[in-house]
């Protein structure tokens, strides 16, 4: 089954741009809520529903996990139903599928609670520089775990757990999520301090809720958790909409200077960003405020309107919710091709992801890459096609899609396969806003 993956063919987008948007489509569950919760089904004995899981390929390489080592997981339409074995055998691990996402983190705080000692394969995901593993482990050592990492793997053990009181070395949404899955299966109160508050955090939180353990302070970054032992009933989740996808439509829309309605945004996760964006001259109806289906997360329907720009007249940067979030920052530099001035973009999070926003330059952006974290974007500056290969990296790649989308002629984007990580039908989405992409099949030599 791994190799049958490994040869499929590489995708890439032919696309016809210059052209205007119209119409209006609805925005994708998460992909990190959806990874999140794949890995958080591992705490529970019981079947577990999650309902819209995105078709995306970080969920099929988690599923390829879970399957390697002995869980029954089905799709039933959109959803998937989760059945774990008595016991787990991590011998069997897919560790192709493993080592293609830093997710496979996610298993720790969840596998401690079945087993003594254990080990992962290290983690992958996108190219972003050096991403610290510390976080998880200064987290889970208050619990009891004593994890050692080596080149391939991540050994982890312990001699019993306990409930405790953890100061987070990092408000990292994965790391957060490790900490609250430890002390969801621990019979006590554990409290988890400068945790994240972001919305894949808060799904787990909401999860964990329909499981019977006790969290308090959810969208805070103080959670106070009261754990439970076994855990082990049938329970259904609905996966959240995700704000980055949203963040997606709403760049789009603004470079190729269209007026679509966007539907079901997550506006708590998104509010800064429009904030934002109205400071550098964008005009936008919100049109609808509704509960999602879980009845968790406010949504509404954003109209975007086409506008005329300036640059950013402070830095752009990212911050842990309820700061600009982070996987949201990129869309800020292919908006800034389109914004009168310059713009200071300040990725302080990754040593290598500005370095990637440079590719703009390619489609007639205009940029000035300071150091490894600060770039400086001048616009406006006319967008034209070109020939490019993805980045190793979802959000970067997902920039130059929307330059493209906005240059006249045809432009060809190589080897999506990091797009299709993390969004689901993107393609199709687009063409019924009236784009012109087309997905072509390269062979593999």
């Amino acid at each position: 089954m791994v190799l049958f993956w490994y040869m499929q063919p590489t995708l890439n987008f032919k696309i016809q741009g210059g052209k205007q948007l119209h119409g209006s489509i609805d925005i994708n569950s998460s992909k990190n809520g959806a990874v999140a919760l794949l890995c958080a089904s591992f705490i529970n004995r019981g079947t577990t529903t999650l309902k819209h899981m995105p078709k995306i390929e970080e969920v099929n390489r988690i599923i390829e996990v879970l399957q390697s080592v002995g869980v029954l997981v089905v799709w039933q339409g959109g959803d998937v139903v989760i059945t774990p074995p008595q016991t787990i055998d991590l011998n069997t691990i897919d560790r192709v599928a493993a080592e293609k996402t830093r997710s496979i983190l996610m298993f720790t705080g969840a596998l401690v609670h079945r087993m003594n000692a254990f080990k992962l394969p290290q983690a992958g995901g996108c190219k972003l520089g050096s991403r610290t593993v510390r976080p998880h482990l200064y987290a889970l050592e208050k619990f009891g775990v004593h994890i050692e990492t080596t080149d391939n793997f991540w050994e982890v053990s312990h001699t019993g757990l306990a409930p405790c009181e953890v100061i987070m070395y990092e408000s990292g949404d994965t790391a957060t999520i490790n900490a609250l899955l430890a002390a969801a299966g621990i019979d006590g109160k554990s409290t988890i301090k400068y945790a994240s508050a972001n919305y894949q955090v808060q799904d787990v939180c909401f999860f964990l809720q329909t499981l019977g353990v006790s969290i308090e302070g959810i969208g805070t970054t103080t959670l106070v958790v009261q754990g439970k032992k076994d855990i082990n009933q049938d329970v259904a989740f609905t996966i959240n909409e995700d704000p980055t996808d949203a963040m997606f439509f709403l760049a789009t829309a603004i470079v190729t200077n269209s007026q679509i309605t966007i539907r079901r945004c997550p506006i708590d996760f998104l509010e800064l960003e429009l904030l934002k964006l109205e400071k550098m001259g964008f005009k936008y109806n919100l049109l609808k405020r509704y509960k999602g289906e879980g009845g968790h997360v406010n949504l509404v329907d954003i109209e975007t309107l086409p506008s005329q720009l300036v640059a950013s007249p402070e830095k752009l940067y990212g911050r842990p919710y309820p700061g600009l979030n982070i996987d949201n920052l990129p869309f800020f530099a292919v908006i800034a091709t389109q914004a009168e001035g310059t713009t200071l973009i300040h990725d302080w999070a990754y040593e290598k992801r500005a370095l990637y926003f440079t590719e703009l330059d390619k489609l007639g952006g205009q940029t000035l890459l300071a150091d490894p974290h600060r770039i400086f974007v001048t616009g406006k500056t006319p967008l034209h096609a070109g020939d490019l290969t993805c980045p190793p990296a979802l959000r970067p790649a997902t920039i130059l899609l929307i330059a493209m989308l906005a240059a006249p002629g045809t432009s060809m984007l190589r080897n999506i396969y990091s797009i299709n990580r993390g969004y689901e039908g993107w393609a199709a989405k687009l063409t019924s806003l009236g784009a012109s992409v087309e997905m072509l099949e390269e062979p593999r030599p």
